[in-house]
C-alpha cells in the first residue's frame, strides 16, 4: 500500500498551490468561495502535507511541482518571506512591549530620576538597530494581521519551520537543489529563518546553509545571504544574530551547538584564499568565538569537541605565521650559508681527494719499481745461494777425496818407514856396505821428509778451502800445489817405488772454476714442470642441479693468472653443500619472457626557412644561416678578429669564440668562389656581411692552424686537469684489485659453487672469465626465491665473515669504471701531436722576424709550463697500460680485448649486487 500511494499520489502539487496562492492572495479573506477552499484545515497542517508528498512521492512528482507551469518553488518562496514579517512583526512587538515594562519598572524603582544610564535607547537593543514602534504598527501590517486571522493560518514560527523541512525535502535530490541555489531570494528566505525562536529550527536551516557553501560558487552566495540578513536585521557586524545565538543561549541545546559550529567550520575553512580565510576568522574573532570556544574546550559532547577541535587546529595565527616566516627566512639564509660551505668543503674534498688519487698513483708505482728491485735481488739470492750450495758440495768431495789421499800417503809413510828399519837393520848387520848405501838411506830420509812436506800442504790447503767458501770460494777455486820432485837415485842401486801422482781437480769443479751442473735426480723422482695444473676430480650430485652458464678457462689459460693459486677443493670440507642442493635442485619452473623493449622513432619537422638575403651570397641557405648565427655570437669586428689570430691572443678572443670561427673557416671550395668573384672585377660591397666576413678570414694565412694553436693552448691544462684523474684512477684501480686477497678468496667460493654445480655435466673448471659474474644471478634455486648469488652471500656471512668487506680492498674502481683506457690513450696522442704543432709553430716564429715578438713570447711560455706536464701525462699513461695489462693478464682476460670501463664495471656490478 505505502508503495502504490508513492507511485499514485493523493492530491497533485497544483491541489497545494492553490491553498498556497489563495494564502497568499490579499483579497482572500473578503471572499467566502476561497475561505470555502482552504476548508478548516490551518496552512500549517497542508505544508506538512506538501512536505510528506515531497519527500515521500516519487521524483517525478516533485519535478512537476518544480517545473514553470507550477512555479512550486517560487510559491513557497513567497509563503515563506510573507510568513518571516509576520515573524519578525511579533517578536518585534515582543520586544517591544517588554522594554516598555522594563523602562516603568526601571523608574518606578529609579524614584522617577531620568538618567541617561537608567533608560535603554529605544533604537538599539543589544547590538542590533531596531525601527521604533510606530513603523512596526503600519496599516500594511495591520491588514495582514486580519488577513491570516480571517484564513485559520497557523502561526508563523509553525509554518517558517516546515517551509524549511519542505525545502529540505527539495534539496535531497540534484534536480531540486540546483533550482534553490539559482534561486538566490530562496537562500535568503532560508537565512533570514535564523531569526527563528527554535533552536531546532535553526540547527535545520544551519545545515541547509553548511550543504550550499560546500557545493562550487555556494560559498559566495551564504556571504551574499548573511549580507542581505545584516542589512534586513540591522545588524552592526556580519554573523552577529548567529553567534548571539550561539554564545549567549537561554537553553544548550547540543544539535544547534554543533550545527553552528559545524557552519562555522565552513565558512572559513572552505576557501582557497589564505587572505579571504584570515579575513572571515577574524569576522568570528572580533564577535568573540575565541573567548566562548577555550570555554567550551572542554565540553562533554563528542560531537562538538570534534567540530570545536577542527576549527581550532585550522586556525591561522599570522602572528605566529609572521615569526615563522622571519625564522624561515633566517633559517633560509642559514640553509644558503651551509650549502655555500657545503659546496666549498665538497669542492675541497673533491681536490683532496685528486691529490690523494695522484699521490696513491705515484706510492702504487713506486711500489711497483721497489717489487721489481727487490725481486731481482731475489733472483741474485737464490743463484748466489745455488752458486753456495754447488761449491759446497764441491769442497765436501774434495776433502772426502783429501782424506782419502791422506789414508793413502800415511799408509806410504808406513811403508816407507817399515823399509828404512829393515834398511838400517841391514846396515848395522851389514856395516861394510860401501858408501852407496850409505847415500841411499840419506836419499830416503829426505824423500820421507819430501812426502811429509806434501802432506802438510795439503792439510793447509783444505783448511783455507772450508774457511773461505761463504765468500771468495765462489769466484775462484785455489789450485792443489803439486808435490816437489823426489831426490833421484844413483843408477846401480835399485830404486824405491815412485810416490803417489799429484790428486786431480775435483770432477765437481770446471777448470775455470765454474760449478759444474747439477747431476739429475735419481730415476722415479721426476719433479712436476712448474705452473702444471692438478686434474680435478668431478663431483657426484644426490640432485640434478641447474647449469651456470659461465665461460670457464682452460687449464693452459689459467697460468700464470689468479685462479693458479686457487683450490676450491678444500673449500668442500667447509660449506655445506647438501643444504645447497636442496635448494637449487632442478624442479618444475615458469619459463621467463623479456618484453621487447619498443623504440621510439624520432619525428622530424622542417626547419624555419631563413630569410632571403637583399644582396649577393655564394654561400648555401644553411651556411649561410649558420654563418649569420655565428657572426652574432662572436660581436667582434672582423678586423679585431684577425688581429686576435695573427698574434694568438686568448685574452682577446675568447675560447669560446674561438671554436665558433673554427665552425667559420671558408673551406676550399668557398675560398675559390670568392677568389674567382673578386678575379672578376665584381663589386665586394655588394656582398652580404657574412660572404664578407668569410672573404677577409680567408687572406689570412694558415687561419686553420692558429685556430687549432689557440683551442690547443685554451684547453690544455683541462684536458690535463681531466685526463691525469683518470688515468690515477686506472693505475690504483689495478693494483688494488690485482693484489687484493679477499677477492682472491671470494673467487675462490664462487670457482667451488661452480664446479659443484657443472662439474657432472661439463667437467671440472680451473676458473672463469670475470663476466661470469653476471651470470650468479640468474641461476634461480628451486623455489625462484633465491639465486646463486644469494645463496653465496649467505654461505660467506656464516662461513667467511671477514670477506663481506671485500669491496673495501678494491679502491677507485668505480671511478675507472667510466674511463676507456683507449680513449686515454688516444686524447694523449691527440696532445702530443698539438703539442708538436705548436712546438713547430714556436721555432718558425722565433726563426724569422717574428723572434722578440709577443706571439713567439706566448708560446715559448707556454711550451715551458706544459712540455713536462705532458711528458709526466705520458710517463703516468704507460704505467697505467702496464698495470692494467698485468691486471687483466692476473685475471685471465685478454688486455687487446678488454677496456678499463669494461673490466671495472664488471666488478663494480658484483659489488654493488653482492652488498
Amino acid at each position: 500500500m505505502l508503495f502504490q500511494e508513492r507511485v499514485h499520489a493523493k492530491d497533485p502539487p497544483a491541489h497545494y498551490l492553490n491553498k498556497l496562492r489563495t494564502y497568499l492572495d490579499p483579497k482572500a479573506s473578503r471572499s467566502s468561495r476561497k475561505r470555502k477552499m482552504v476548508g478548516d484545515a490551518t496552512s500549517t497542517q497542508v505544508l506538512r502535507d506538501l512536505e510528506i508528498s515531497l519527500r515521500t512521492n516519487h521524483i517525478e512528482w516533485v519535478r512537476e511541482f518544480l517545473d514553470d507551469q507550477n512555479q512550486g518553488l517560487d510559491h513557497l518562496i513567497e509563503y515563506l518571506s510573507f510568513r518571516l514579517i509576520m515573524m519578525r512583526h511579533e517578536q518585534r512587538i515582543s520586544e517591544s512591549h517588554n522594554s516598555s515594562e522594563e523602562r516603568l519598572a526601571g523608574n518606578t524603582t529609579a524614584g522617577g530620576s531620568s538618567g541617561p544610564a537608567s533608560i535603554s535607547s529605544p533604537g538599539h537593543n543589544n547590538g542590533y538597530l531596531r525601527p521604533a514602534l510606530d513603523m512596526l504598527d503600519s496599516p500594511g501590517v495591520r491588514r495582514r494581521s486580519r488577513h491570516v486571522a480571517k484564513l485559520n493560518m497557523g502561526e508563523a514560527k509553525d509554518d517558517i519551520h516546515v517551509c524549511i523541512m519542505c525545502l529540505r525535502a527539495i534539496m535531497n535530490n540534484k534536480y531540486g537543489f540546483n533550482m534553490v541555489i539559482q534561486h538566490r531570494e530562496a537562500i535568503n528566505c532560508i537565512a533570514l529563518s535564523l531569526m527563528h525562536k527554535s533552536l531546532r529550527t535553526k540547527a535545520l536551516v544551519l545545515e541547509l546553509l553548511a550543504a550550499i557553501c560546500l557545493v562550487k560558487g555556494g560559498h559566495e552566495i551564504i556571504l551574499s545571504a548573511f549580507d542581505n540578513f545584516k542589512e534586513v536585521c540591522h545588524e552592526t557586524r556580519r554573523f552577529h544574530t548567529l553567534m548571539e545565538y550561539f554564545i549567549n543561549y537561554q537553553v544548550f541545546h547540543i544539535e544547534f551547538m554543533v550545527a553552528c559550529m559545524q557552519f562555522v567550520n565552513i565558512v572559513v575553512h572552505s576557501v582557497e584564499d589564505m587572505n579571504f580565510r584570515v579575513h572571515l576568522q577574524y569576522e568570528f574573532t572580533k564577535l568573540g568565538l575565541d573567548d566562548y570556544l577555550e570555554k567550551l574546550r572542554h565540553t562533554e559532547s563528542e560531537d562538538l569537541q570534534v567540530q570545536i577541535s577542527a576549527y581550532l587546529d585550522n586556525v591561522f595565527d599570522v602572528a605566529a605565521l609572521m615569526e615563522d616566516s622571519e625564522t624561515k627566512t633566517a633559517a633560509l639564509e642559514k640553509v644558503a650559508e651551509l650549502e655555500d660551505e657545503l659546496g666549498h668543503a665538497h669542492d675541497r674534498l673533491a681536490e683532496l681527494e685528486r691529490e690523494s688519487l695522484a699521490k696513491l698513483a705515484e706510492l702504487e708505482t713506486e711500489l711497483g719499481a721497489i717489487r721489481a728491485e727487490r725481486d731481482e735481488l731475489l733472483e741474485g739470492r737464490r743463484q748466489v745461494d745455488e752458486e753456495v750450495n754447488t761449491l759446497r758440495r764441491a769442497v765436501m768431495q774434495q776433502q772426502q777425496e783429501s782424506q782419502n789421499r791422506q789414508s793413502m800417503l800415511e799408509n806410504k809413510i808406513m811403508e816407507l818407514e817399515t823399509t828404512l828399519t829393515r834398511k838400517l837393520t841391514r846396515i848395522e848387520i851389514k856395516s861394510d856396505q860401501n858408501f852407496y848405501l850409505v847415500n841411499r838411506i840419506i836419499i830416503s830420509e829426505q824423500n820421507l821428509k819430501i812426502i811429509k812436506n806434501s802432506f802438510f800442504n795439503f792439510n793447509v790447503y783444505f783448511l783455507i778451502i772450508f774457511s773461505g767458501s761463504g765468500s771468495d770460494s765462489t769466484n775462484s777455486v785455489i789450485p792443489i800445489p803439486p808435490p816437489p820432485p823426489l831426490i833421484p837415485v844413483a843408477p846401480p842401486a835399485p830404486a824405491p817405488p815412485p810416490p803417489p801422482p799429484c790428486p786431480p781437480p775435483p770432477p765437481s769443479l770446471s777448470p775455470r772454476g765454474v760449478p759444474a751442473p747439477v747431476p739429475p735426480p735419481p730415476a722415479g723422482m721426476m719433479q712436476a714442470p712448474d705452473g702444471a695444473m692438478t686434474i680435478k676430480r668431478k663431483v657426484q650430485t644426490k640432485y640434478k642441479l641447474p647449469t651456470l652458464n659461465w665461460i670457464a678457462l682452460k687449464p693452459n689459460q689459467v697460468r700464470g693468472t689468479i685462479f693458479n693459486e686457487l683450490d676450491d677443493d678444500k673449500l668442500h670440507s667447509v660449506i655445506d653443500f647438501s643444504d645447497f642442493e636442496e635448494r637449487f635442485k632442478i624442479g618444475i619452473g615458469g619459463a621467463f619472457t623479456n618484453g621487447d623493449a619498443e623504440v621510439d622513432g624520432l619525428s622530424s619537422f622542417p626547419s624555419k626557412r631563413f630569410k632571403r638575403a637583399e644582396n649577393v651570397s655564394l654561400l648555401e641557405h644553411t651556411r649561410l644561416r649558420n654563418i649569420a648565427i655565428s657572426r652574432r655570437k662572436m660581436e667582434m669586428p672582423v678586423d679585431k678578429v684577425i688581429a686576435a689570430v695573427n698574434s694568438l691572443d686568448l685574452k682577446l678572443l675568447s675560447l669560446e669564440n674561438v671554436e665558433i670561427l673554427q665552425r667559420m673557416v671558408p673551406t676550399e671550395q668557398e675560398t675559390k668562389a670568392y677568389r674567382e668573384y673578386v678575379g672578376s672585377k665584381k663589386n665586394v660591397n655588394l656582398l652580404t656581411e657574412e660572404d664578407k666576413f668569410l672573404l677577409q678570414l680567408g687572406k689570412v694565412e694558415r687561419i686553420s692552424a692558429k685556430l687549432s694553436i689557440m683551442s690547443y693552448i685554451g684547453n690544455f691544462f683541462d684536458n690535463i686537469h681531466l685526463i691525469t684523474p683518470q688515468i690515477h684512477a686506472i693505475i690504483s684501480a689495478s693494483n688494488s684489485v690485482k693484489n687484493s686477497k679477499k677477492l682472491r678468496r671470494v673467487l675462490e667460493i664462487i670457482l667451488a659453487f661452480g664446479n659443484y654445480l657443472n662439474s657432472s655435466k661439463r667437467g671440472p673448471a680451473y676458473g672463469f672469465k670475470l663476466q661470469s659474474l653476471d651470470t650468479l644471478l640468474d641461476t634461480k634455486s628451486t623455489d625462484k626465491r633465491m639465486c646463486l648469488l644469494h645463496y653465496i652471500v649467505d654461505t660467506v656471512r656464516h662461513k667467511f665473515y671477514e670477506l663481506l668487506n671485500f669491496e673495501s680492498e678494491l679502491m677507485y674502481i668505480d671511478k675507472a669504471a667510466v674511463v676507456s683506457l683507449e680513449n686515454i690513450v688516444t686524447d694523449i696522442h691527440e696532445l702530443d701531436k698539438g703539442m708538436e704543432l705548436v712546438r713547430k709553430e714556436a721555432e718558425s716564429r722565433g726563426s724569422g722576424k717574428e723572434r722578440g715578438s709577443g706571439q713567439s713570447v706566448v708560446l715559448r711560455d707556454f711550451l715551458a709550463n706544459s712540455e713536462e706536464k705532458l711528458k709526466k701525462m705520458k710517463v703516468d699513461s704507460r704505467i697505467a697500460q702496464e698495470a692494467f695489462r698485468e691486471c687483466v693478464e692476473y685475471f685471465g682476460e685478454s688486455p687487446r680485448t678488454a677496456d678499463a670501463n669494461t673490466f671495472f664495471s664488471l666488478l663494480v656490478r658484483f659489488t654493488r649486487a653482492f652488498k
